[in-house]
């Protein structure tokens, strides 16, 4: 793996569909709904939740790495730049604060907009992104991924950008948000799935080390009903069949994942998928949208 190669795998690529889907339903829901809007700020927003989570990604390699979870033996997931010595732990972590930082500064223009009720809620989302894996109890390793998806890439990033296109905040904002947030959490769990074994050799508590393989797929299986149902309660007709595709892939996943099917390489390939999935879903149910 080149230098280069080692960033673009630290940035995550499969995992950016989440925030963007995030601001992606936002619009179509503010499209939908028929509210009135002022749609200079949904940038704004895109910018702010896809640097955001570049910046937990970031964050998530270098302490992995320093705390040891990244070089246990029996990792599945793909190489790490890091904990592969293609770079330095001081170039990530640099990295990640200037993610952070520019991020911030994106964030800040928002009181502009929505005042300064703004601020305690970006100061959360940016102690949230390197929550994940940095401080006395990091999200990740406490069997609280998870949850920290649903509320940082679903609820947040929907129910915020809604508010600052609308300035209302909607009942239906915070169900599509739990919805994209569901979905989102299916990505981290196929990703959990594949490194049980090694997880828990490092000591990292995740979902899936607690309920173990058949546990997880049951769970994935339940998270993709929970997501369509969700879609059709918060956005109502506007996502006409699009609901259905995470339920038939929490069905088809799930039983994949129950039958111990997928290993390696091949997990990374679901969770490409459900991400990619999830991405699809937002962007054609905001083109019909709007």
């Amino acid at each position: 793996m080149t230098r280069t190669e080692a960033w673009i795998e630290a940035v995550r690529l499969r995992t950016l569909p989440v925030s963007l889907s995030g601001v992606m339903a936002a619009a179509g829901y503010v499209a939908a709904s028929g509210l009135d809007a002022d749609w200079r700020w949904a940038p704004v927003c895109l910018a702010f939740a896809v640097l955001a989570q570049i910046a937990s990604n970031f964050a998530n390699e270098y302490f992995d790495f320093r705390d040891g979870i990244d070089t246990a033996t029996g990792r599945r997931g793909p190489e790490r730049g890091v904990a592969g010595g293609i770079i330095s732990p001081r170039a990530m972590l640099t990295a990640t604060m200037a993610t952070l930082g520019i991020a911030c500064l994106i964030g800040l223009s928002t009181l502009l907009r929505g005042g300064w009720e703004m601020l305690p809620c970006g100061i959360i989302i940016a102690l949230g992104a390197l929550g994940y894996s940095a401080g006395p109890y990091p999200f990740s390793r406490h069997c609280l991924g998870e949850l920290a998806v649903i509320l940082l890439y679903g609820i947040a990033p929907v129910v915020l950008t809604v508010y600052l296109l609308t300035l209302t905040l909607p009942a239906g904002a915070w169900i599509t948000g739990a919805a994209i947030g569901l979905w989102g959490a299916m990505v981290l769990l196929v990703n959990n799935y594949r490194d049980i074994d090694a997880d828990s050799r490092a000591g990292k508590h995740t979902l899936s080390t607690l309920i173990g393989p058949q546990g997880s797929a049951l769970l994935f299986c339940g998270l993709g009903q929970l997501t369509g149902m969700s879609l059709w309660l918060g956005g109502g007709m506007s996502w006409g069949v699009l609901p259905l595709i995470p339920i038939v892939l929490g069905f088809a996943g799930g039983y994949v994942l129950y039958r111990g099917g997928l290993e390696g390489a091949q997990c990374t390939r679901l969770l490409a998928i459900t991400s990619v999935l999830l991405f699809v879903a937002t962007f054609f149910q905001m083109i019909l949208a709007l």
